[in-house]
């Protein structure tokens, strides 16, 4: 039994607003998905687009290059096509044209086939006030769970 791999994107959800979720799956080679296996991969300043095909693409995920591989190796920051049902392609184009929303990777994870999945997420950019109201909640609940243990 293959050991899951789970590489979150923690700045997204500080810099986003996330709106609605899709899981997609991912055209890697051979090298890919062994590095991805070993967790030797980072999605925190990738995001994804469309090409003219309507094509859903992943840019700037990194995945390092694969430490047994020879010169079948692959490139680390190549793009690489995220597989989604055409009706869930033809919403988030329509979505994408909206001014301000983007389509961000939250997770890359392996299921229990050991396939590699991508968490996307359509999401709107934060101003920084809610960035920094975030920031306060954040230490608030920090505080507050200080406050109980103690009391306990």
């Amino acid at each position: 039994m293959q050991k899951t791999v789970n590489i979150q994107n923690k700045k997204a959800r500080f810099q986003y607003e996330i709106l609605d979720k899709y899981t997609a799956g991912i055209v890697l080679t051979g090298t890919e998905i062994k590095s991805i296996r070993s967790s030797k991969a980072s999605i925190a300043e990738s995001f994804c687009e469309f090409n003219d095909k309507g094509e859903l693409f992943v840019v700037n995920m990194t995945v390092e290059e694969y430490k047994y591989g020879t010169h079948y190796n692959h490139r680390p920051k190549a793009v690489r096509k995220l597989l989604l049902n055409k009706k869930e392609l033809k919403k988030l184009k329509k979505e994408m044209d909206v001014k301000g929303v983007a389509i961000i990777p939250l997770r890359l994870f392996t299921n229990e086939k050991g396939l590699a999945k991508l968490v996307i997420s359509l999401a709107k950019g934060k101003k920084l006030y809610d960035k920094r109201e975030t920031i306060k909640d954040r230490d608030n609940k920090r505080n507050l769970d200080r406050i109980k243990k103690d009391f306990r």
